[in-house]
């Protein structure tokens, strides 16, 4: 029996200032902002900048189709032509909704473990969320320091809040290097919960 391969995972914070690079070496742009789909837990895509040291804001955005690889050290893409107008990814009145950063994270039974810094991600055939780093309330037993609370395959959002169930307080993680066993043994417990309900 194999052992399972871990979960690459990386805080969305660390894709900001990437190159975007074409299959063929390229340098097209470097990502700016990750924009989020709040509601279906995965990324949307990405808004860019010149590459340089005085770069600015592109009116073109790369979203999440048109990635052909996170890398290390770099975002791949085929060519430019997969670039989109930077209002398709993220109009303007929707673009403050996408950033979940400073969000309270609320349990689904209401009590607060406090607010996202950052966003972890898998880094996979997609990129999802799956997770939060937050910085703890009281409620977590580790007020003030950063902690990872694990986020089920679908999140629900209410207002300014991110709910997630009441058992991922089980899996609280405050080791990115382990968090991906915590996500997986919650998502488990979670489809565990649902055959039994069945």
């Amino acid at each position: 029996m194999s052992t399972p391969t871990p979960m690459l995972l990386l805080r969305a914070s660390e894709l900001t200032g990437r190159p975007v690079v074409t299959l063929g070496g390229e340098l097209v742009a470097e990502i700016k902002d990750v924009v989020f789909d709040r509601t279906g837990g995965r990324i949307a895509g990405f808004t860019l900048r010149n590459p340089g040291l005085f770069s600015r804001s592109r009116k073109d955005s790369l979203p999440w189709s048109g990635v052909h690889g996170v890398g290390r050290d770099a975002v791949m893409v085929a060519d430019e032509a997969v670039l989109i107008p930077a209002k398709e990814l993220a109009p303007r009145k929707q673009a403050h909704k996408a950033n979940v950063l400073e969000d309270r994270v609320l349990t689904d039974k209401g009590r607060d473990l406090g607010r996202v810094v950052d966003v972890v991600l898998h880094s996979g055939r997609s990129l999802d969320v799956v997770g939060y780093e937050v910085q703890a309330s009281e409620a977590l037993g580790t007020a003030g320091r950063r902690v990872f609370i694990p986020l089920p395959n679908t999140m629900a959002v209410s207002g300014e809040n991110l709910i997630v169930p009441a058992a991922a307080t089980e899996f609280v993680s405050e080791d990115l290097a382990g968090f991906g066993a915590a996500v997986e043994a919650f998502r488990s417990r979670l489809r565990e919960g649902t055959d039994d309900a069945l």
